[in-house]
């Protein structure tokens, strides 16, 4: 199986799969290329709808060129607490990107997602995330009010009133039981529009479907939220051989 980066020929194969309603695993196995490698490819580059075979070549190189200039020269590198290997780390932290973005997240809220769920200690201010990430602090802000909108991240305030932005356990749970009631609006405005066409005719038969279908779905998730919030929620302890 071949590795390093994509070529712009298997991107314009990835292009042309893509057009023929192609999967991605049928894609990548054409390739001889993970499944993970293409889906990542083409969420990071505008979706299977707007993927561009130039587009996403021209984007890769422009990363390439920034993440270079990003490091000095010589260095390495940093290090990475308890002995992760870095290089996995960061393909990783592409990984957990993509199935966010795969999910329906905006880009970069789901950057700042990953990066977030993936800091040990699991907050990270402003600052830090437009560093890590390379970013412009405007696209920080409109990343977390996105995320905040669905429950994924809190505010704290930390040292020298710098608001951290944090991603827990319980953030999960919060987003689940928010979706859950985003859902139940939807159900409620179903049942009144079975009331606005009448319950005997088709669009009213349909609405009352939704509003059934969807009422089970949000209370399900809702039960299974605190079932879950309930049994698994615990406070992991700090694994030996940590970095400081």
């Amino acid at each position: 199986m071949p590795g390093g980066r994509l070529t712009q020929q298997e991107r314009q194969q990835i292009a042309l799969g893509l057009a023929d309603g192609l999967a991605y695993a049928e894609i990548a196995r054409r390739l001889d290329r993970p499944t993970s490698t293409v889906t990542r490819e083409v969420m990071r580059n505008g979706g299977p709808t707007a993927y561009r075979a130039d587009l996403a070549h021209r984007a890769t190189e422009r990363r390439t060129r920034r993440r270079r200039q990003a490091a000095p020269r010589g260095a390495e590198a940093p290090e990475q607490a308890y002995g992760r290997d870095a290089e996995a780390v960061r393909e990783y932290e592409e990984l957990f990107t993509t199935v966010m973005m795969a999910s329906g997240m905006p880009t970069m809220a789901a950057r700042v997602m990953a990066c977030l769920t993936l800091a040990d200690s699991g907050s990270l201010t402003a600052s830090e995330l437009v560093q890590r990430l390379q970013v412009s602090p405007a696209s920080v802000s409109k990343a977390i009010a996105f995320l905040e909108s669905q429950a994924f991240v809190r505010r704290e305030q930390g040292e020298r009133r710098r608001e951290r932005y944090v991603v827990d356990d319980d953030i999960w749970y919060q987003s689940m039981m928010a979706s859950a009631r985003a859902i139940a609006q939807v159900v409620e405005t179903a049942r009144k529009g079975v009331g606005v066409l009448g319950p005997g005719t088709p669009a009213g038969a349909r609405l009352e479907n939704v509003a059934r279908f969807l009422d089970f779905v949000s209370e399900s998730t809702a039960r299974a939220a605190e079932q879950a919030r309930e049994i698994l929620h615990t406070k992991p302890g700090a694994p030996a051989g940590a970095a400081d």
